[in-house]
């Protein structure tokens, strides 16, 4: 089957880099942002992040990232250093996460962890798998997760 041919348009250049600058990255962001409120009316674009902070040095040296969305909370990035896993903190941040999702008008929320990550740790916060993708190493995949928001009640 043949290849079909570029259609005629504006000239452009296409640059692929691993060190865009952030005013590229606003750039496609806030296009994004004009394309969805001229399609849906609805503007509700807001980054939501819960840090944790050395008491001593004030540095973030954990938490949660992610953004607001058309009624869906996207988790980004959840990281905790190795001393303060398992005594619950990891719950609490992403349970308040949820909570101020909840508080914007958020029904659901979505993410993707890494089978070697924290699906398990999800899955007890009331997430559900949506589904896989393999990755490496090899036997490794990402796991797309999503939790109701509007309905769960927590257990």
């Amino acid at each position: 089957m043949p290849v079909p041919e570029p259609r005629p348009g504006p000239r452009t250049d296409l640059v692929v880099t691993d060190a865009p600058m952030p005013a590229d990255i606003a750039a496609i962001s806030d296009a994004l942002d004009r394309f969805n409120r001229e399609k849906t009316g609805v503007d509700d674009r807001r980054p939501l992040a819960v840090l944790v902070r050395d008491p001593r040095t004030r540095q973030v040296i954990g938490g949660l990232t992610g953004r607001t969305s058309l009624g869906l909370f996207f988790v980004d990035l959840f990281v905790l250093p190795p001393e303060l896993r398992g005594n619950g903190l990891g719950a609490e941040i992403l349970r308040q996460a949820e909570d101020e999702a909840r508080a914007r008008g958020c029904c659901a929320a979505v993410l993707y962890t890494i089978t070697f990550q924290a699906p398990d740790f999800y899955r007890k916060q009331g997430w559900e798998r949506l589904g896989e993708v393999p990755c490496d190493p090899p036997g490794a995949g990402r796991v797309f997760m999503t939790k109701e928001l509007a309905a769960w009640s927590g257990g």
